[in-house]
């Protein structure tokens, strides 16, 4: 049994573009402490894995 990935490539790199983007503002005080919540979508585009997505049924791999 193979890894399950069920985030694609363009949504993979929006995650990723968006968590850094509201970490980045974060620590530079551009925004509150809510933007640590960017930690989820960087995490899920780096492990290619959204649980919401699973649960619900999507995917955007192509698959």
């Amino acid at each position: 049994m193979g890894i399950i990935t069920n985030v694609g490539t363009v949504d993979r790199a929006l995650r990723i573009a968006v968590g850094a983007g509201l970490i980045a503002a974060t620590l530079l005080d551009l925004i509150g402490p809510w933007g640590w919540i960017g930690v989820v979508p960087l995490a899920t585009g780096a492990i290619k894995f959204c649980p919401l997505y699973r649960a619900v049924g999507i995917t955007t791999t192509g698959d």
